[in-house]
């Protein structure tokens, strides 16, 4: 088991995406998608900008109960709600299930979605950071605060210290010390919207 940690720069309910009773990270962090088993621990930390409200506080958490390769979340009953709809809601317009293989060309297709471009044009972008992650990572158990984030208790301060993309704890007793803490809190799964749904509709352009 292991935990990893790292900043969310952008929190849209994209990546991760906490709706519809599943945490999934589908895109952006290829190395944690790439790596990470089942049962371990991905937290999502705010920004530790001076001045940034966010420092120190945790904006999601997921233990990963399964890990799909893009063919198996595009074709997973479970998750057409999760394939965009960019007419829908804004929780359906971010919708993260946008990697798929075509069957005539067997190359990969990118949906328009939050990282394509206008009129679903690919964003090379972002598919060329996207897709080497290989994987979506799927939680039944998580916490997703968004824009309400809850504070890091000061014994496990030391999963702020990112300095490079994510870092990984391997330390047991740390992470089921930390486990304890999170099943001893009164709410868990979806408890607050994401912080940027109070913008309209944005696309990434991944720069």
């Amino acid at each position: 088991m292991k935990l990893y940690s790292y900043i969310i720069t952008r929190d849209y309910g994209f990546a991760p995406n906490p709706f519809y009773h599943y945490c999934t990270l589908a895109t952006c962090k290829p190395n944690i998608r790439r790596t990470a088993n089942l049962g371990d621990i991905i937290v999502g930390l705010g920004s530790g900008a001076k001045g940034s409200k966010f420092k120190n506080k945790i904006i999601y958490v997921m233990i990963v109960s399964e890990k799909l390769t893009y063919d198996q979340y595009w074709n997973d009953d479970r998750f057409q709600c999760k394939i965009p709809n960019m007419y829908g809601s804004k929780k359906q317009m971010y919708g993260d299930n946008i990697y798929h293989t075509d069957m005539i060309t067997n190359k990969m297709i990118q949906e328009d979605s939050h990282h394509s471009l206008e009129d679903g044009i690919i964003n090379w972008y972002n598919f060329n950071r996207d897709v080497p992650g290989e994987y979506v990572l799927v939680a039944n158990d998580y916490w997703y605060w968004g824009g309400n984030p809850i504070d890091i208790p000061c014994e496990f301060i030391s999963i702020t210290n990112v300095k490079r993309q994510h870092i990984v704890v391997y330390d047991t007793t740390f992470i089921d010390s930390f486990l304890s803490w999170l099943y001893s809190l009164d709410e868990n799964g979806f408890i607050n919207k994401p912080y940027m749904f109070s913008r309209s509709f944005e696309r990434y352009n991944g720069k």
